[in-house]
C-alpha cells in the first residue's frame, strides 16, 4: 500500500470512527421521562409540601444551593455557594457527602451514570 493510500484509508477510518462515536452519543442521550421515574424516589423527600423532609427541587436547575428561603438548609448547604448546573448536580446526585461533606441529606448516591444524567435531564424540566 503506497503513503498515500494509507493516508486515504487512515482519514477515512479517522472519519468513521468519529461519525460512529456521534451515532452513539445520540442513542445515549440524556432521557427527562425516565429521570422522572428516577426522581420519584427523591420526591419522598423532596416534595412541594411545606412539611416535606427536604427543600423542593421544582425549579433546582441553575438556582444557588441553599436558597430557598421557606427551608431550614444545614450549614453546610447554606455554606457550599454552589450554582445547580450540570457538573455540580452530576458530582451532587452521585455522592452527596463527597460534594458537600456535611449535609444532612442522608442519601448514598446514584451510582448509574445513565440515571445521574436522566434525572439532571428531569430537573431541568421540573418548573
Amino acid at each position: 500500500m503506497s503513503k498515500k493510500t494509507t493516508a486515504t484509508f487512515g482519514g477515512v477510518w479517522l472519519a468513521v470512527v468519529c461519525a460512529a462515536a456521534g451515532i452513539s452519543s445520540a442513542v445515549q442521550a440524556a432521557d427527562a421521562e425516565h429521570g422522572k421515574q428516577v426522581f420519584a424516589a427523591c420526591a419522598a423527600c423532596h416534595s412541594d409540601k411545606p412539611d416535606a423532609i427536604g427543600p423542593s427541587l421544582r425549579g433546582v436547575y441553575g438556582r444557588p444551593s441553599g436558597s430557598l428561603e421557606d427551608f431550614r438548609y444545614s450549614n453546610a448547604m447554606t455554606r457550599a455557594k454552589l450554582t445547580w448546573n450540570d457538573d455540580n448536580l452530576r458530582a451532587y446526585i452521585e455522592d452527596p457527602q463527597a460534594k458537600v461533606p456535611g449535609n444532612r441529606m442522608p442519601f448514598g448516591g446514584l451510582h448509574s451514570e445513565k440515571d445521574v444524567e436522566d434525572v439532571i435531564a428531569y430537573l431541568k424540566t421540573y418548573r
